[in-house]
């Protein structure tokens, strides 16, 4: 197999993505795949397959950095992971049967409003300090203190909604690959207004979980199986991706570490917003083009 060195700048390339993901909570799928896609020109389904199989290595990495940075909320990630897990595997089972592009405009147009809603949310409760959240009377407020002696005090509000979100997301991962870390962050961040490096840390341990579960039959059939001529083209933009997120894997929560929660906030806001754009963009311009 011939190394194509033309690939060279999705090395920096997939440590900025990964990085942001990192740092948001975001699926890095959801900017790989119109790059794969408009800029490598790639098949869909291949772009796809290799946007996932990136994304996997990414997050695995990213895992590892806020595990070390103690900034993962176990208890939390498993009670959502009950529901994705399983979402997910049917959401793959009946993928074939669903037009993904409709899921995808839906999805969309979803992610969008999150956005919003979460800069709304920062802004009444930047106006309103006093607020208080809702919770559930019988739930007790967890501390967690992480690698820097940090201490974060919050309470795990509203589960039945947190549930449904992991129900929900996980659907979305098994039918589209992307959806989980982000209704997740909508709800940690804007309902429970739990602190954005724990929110965070745990959607991506929550996804990284999910995806790897819910896709290893996808996986192993785009690997393996793949057309004749498919994997060379593969392996020469993963040569350059898997390092690239795996760098930016680590990169992201020292990030998230020097921000301030605020602007952590307003990012991840603007970030949603941006990918709701770009999912609706990139659908629309590829189905009508």
């Amino acid at each position: 197999m011939e190394f194509n060195f033309e690939l060279w700048y999705l090395f920096p390339v997939s440590i900025a993505i990964s990085t942001t993901a990192m740092a948001s909570g975001v699926g890095g799928a959801i900017f790989f795949s119109p790059l794969f896609m408009f800029v490598l020109g790639l098949e869909a389904q291949v772009a796809i397959g290799t946007a996932l199989l990136t994304e996997l290595f990414g997050f695995t990495s990213g895992v590892i950095a806020y595990f070390r940075s103690k900034l993962i909320d176990f208890s939390l990630g498993l009670d959502i992971l009950k529901y994705s897990i399983p979402a997910a595997i049917m959401g793959a089972l009946i993928s074939p049967i669903v037009p993904a592009y409709i899921l995808k405009i839906v999805f969309g147009i979803g992610i969008l409003y999150i956005g919003i809603q979460i800069l709304r949310a920062h802004y009444k409760a930047t106006s309103l300090p006093s607020q208080t959240v809702e919770t559930d009377s019988y739930v007790e407020s967890t501390c967690l203190v992480d690698r820097w002696h940090r201490e974060f005090r919050y309470t795990y509000c509203n589960r039945p909604i947190a549930r449904f979100f992991g129900l929900l997301g996980g659907a979305f991962v098994g039918l589209i690959s992307v959806g989980l870390g982000e209704l997740i962050d909508y709800h940690l961040v804007s309902r429970c207004r739990i602190p954005t490096p724990v929110a965070v840390a745990t959607a991506v341990f929550t996804v990284v979980l999910t995806v790897l579960i819910a896709s290893t039959g996808h996986l192993y059939q785009f690997i393996f199986h793949a057309q004749e001529g498919v994997l060379p083209q593969i392996t020469n933009v993963v040569l350059f991706t898997i390092p690239g997120v795996l760098i930016g894997g680590q990169l992201g929560p020292r990030l998230q570490k020097v921000l301030p929660e605020a602007h952590l906030r307003i990012g991840l806001s603007v970030l949603f917003m941006l990918i709701g754009f770009l999912m609706l963009g990139v659908h629309l311009v590829y189905h009508n083009g």
